[in-house]
């Protein structure tokens, strides 16, 4: 029998709701055993985002000022509160089944296989943690706020976490701040956080990025926290296999070379 692998897609910028439509695809497949652990990555039009404990307060503009802006509202069922997705931003959602994935390395005796979900969260933190350190940026963690933070006070966030999981199968994932116009995150107040802001790679380095500068680095260490071989996936061999048609353009294409080998959908 092979050995598991994750397989991963470069699927450019598409609309939110392409992005669901897309995850309970996958989400079906994978709980049927009928894939692998899957990798979505791409890029979402303007779009705020409420989790399943968003409070409308830390909402800033209303919906028709929004509009106006081109900027969609959207509710979801991953957790924590509210945040902002848009070009510029890497967007990750990792279709993982946690009772299969092997257990973090540590000293401590396991009574169970595979990942739980405050596992799994600490292990996305750690994915993120060794790409941005790659770059040459130092980061941490906050007790009590999940996420990616800048090392140097005062700390500022680089990216977001919020997760769903049902019958063992993540859905949602993370949101990393690679060049987005940080504009979009004055309408809300960023996960309900009043103390500190949000910043970009591109900003702290002080030197321009893309985001398929930060795909390689995605599958290292992607293979190397969870243990898995990653392959990349053509988008449209991907969609094949999940019986999805190409949709209608939601946004201008995404560079040919969005990624350096997958093709693109």
């Amino acid at each position: 029998m092979p050995e598991p692998v994750i397989e991963a897609v470069g699927l450019g910028r598409i609309g939110y709701a392409e992005g669901l439509r897309l995850q309970a695809a996958a989400e079906s497949r994978r709980q049927r055993r009928l894939c692998g652990d899957q990798l979505l990555l791409l890029e979402h039009d303007p779009v705020i985002t409420l989790g399943r404990n968003a409070r409308r307060e830390h909402l800033l503009e209303s919906p028709e000022r929004l509009a106006a802006r081109g900027v969609e509202l959207a509710e979801c069922n991953r957790g924590g509160d509210i945040t902002w997705h848009g070009p510029g931003q890497l967007v990750g959602y990792p279709i993982f089944d946690l009772r299969e994935l092997p257990p973090p390395v540590s000293g401590t005796a396991r009574t169970r296989p595979g990942l739980g979900a405050v596992e799994y969260v600490r292990a996305l933190e750690e994915v993120l943690m060794g790409m941005i350190g790659e770059l040459g940026l130092e980061t941490r963690r906050i007790a009590g706020l999940t996420g990616v933070w800048t090392a140097e006070p005062p700390e500022r966030k680089l990216a977001a976490i919020g997760v769903h999981i049902s019958r063992g199968v993540t859905t949602h994932g993370f949101a990393l701040n690679v060049a987005p116009d940080l504009a979009g995150f004055s309408a809300i107040l960023p996960c309900g956080i009043r103390d500190r802001e949000v910043s970009s790679l591109q900003r702290e380095l002080r030197r321009p990025l893309e985001i398929r500068d930060l795909l390689p680095l995605a599958a290292r260490h992607f293979s190397r926290v969870f243990r898995r071989e990653l392959v990349w996936v053509a988008a449209t061999e991907w969609r094949a296999a999940t019986r999805l048609p190409e949709p209608a353009p939601l946004a201008p294409a995404a560079p040919p070379d969005f990624h350096p080998i997958a093709e693109r959908g």
